[in-house]
């Protein structure tokens, strides 16, 4: 698990979030949504470290990360996966480089021990036998599981996606999802979505922060969602045109 309390981050006499608490279940898919400029990147940067928040604090299974060292800091991030929004695979490398990369930097097993590693997480995200091809060589969805792959390479206990559906289509965007919940819980992961797609908020959205001007608004899940009286995560939702379908039955 993971817990937030009172953080606040600036920038200059920006408050880019603002005394925010909330906390992230282990074995769930938790979601920050939000529109573009709401805070939740700002949130989970200072998540993994690469900001620093100004007050509060961030307890990973109680242990407070804004307290560590940088030696600490550098051993739990050995237990964090990332998946970037443009799944920034290394266009020099083959799938099977590129989800080797954290075993070659973070652990001492031999190199058969890391390739049998990876061609476990590619057949996980079914891209079996895609070892020798190059990212160029993918599609969109193949990169984003070959990135899923790649975070997933070293066992980690907390799994970070920044947009992972992004620049996808709602049939591939459906298959991430998919993949993204199925391995939270197989591996029993502590899973931190950002995200504004709707389809993900009402499929896999096991708990849902609602971030607006840096301040969260609201705190729920996929079962309701939908039906809350909170104006601003409505005009948010509703904003959508599926969602608005949505609401005209209901």
């Amino acid at each position: 698990m993971i817990t937030i309390n009172n953080v606040c981050k600036y920038f200059g006499d920006r408050k880019a979030l603002n005394d925010i608490n909330t906390s992230f279940e282990q074995g769930k898919v938790n979601l920050v949504i939000g529109r573009s400029g709401s805070g939740k990147t700002v949130l989970m940067k200072c998540l993994v470290g690469l900001l620093t928040p100004d007050e509060g604090e961030i307890l990973y299974d109680g242990r407070n990360f804004n307290l560590f060292s940088n030696e600490e800091r550098q051993n739990i991030r050995t237990e964090m996966g990332m998946v970037f929004q443009g799944a920034a695979l290394f266009d020099s490398m083959t799938v099977q480089d590129n989800v080797m990369f954290p075993l070659n930097m973070l652990t001492l097993q031999s190199w058969e021990e890391k390739l049998e590693r990876v061609n476990f997480c590619l057949k996980r995200v079914d891209l079996e036998n895609s070892n020798n091809l190059y990212p160029s060589e993918l599609s969109g969805g193949m990169k984003k599981r070959a990135a899923i792959a790649r975070a997933i390479a070293c066992n980690p206990h907390y799994l970070f996606c920044d947009e992972p559906n992004s620049g996808l289509d709602p049939k591939t965007a459906l298959l991430i999802d998919e993949l993204i919940i199925e391995i939270t819980h197989e591996f029993d992961m502590t899973t931190v979505v950002n995200t504004h797609d709707i389809n993900s908020i009402i499929t896999i959205g096991e708990t849902i922060s609602y971030i607006h001007e840096g301040t969260l608004e609201w705190r729920g899940n996929m079962d309701n969602v939908m039906s809350s009286d909170n104006e601003k995560l409505n005009d948010f939702i509703f904003a959508q045109p599926l969602t608005q379908r949505i609401r005209n039955l209901m």
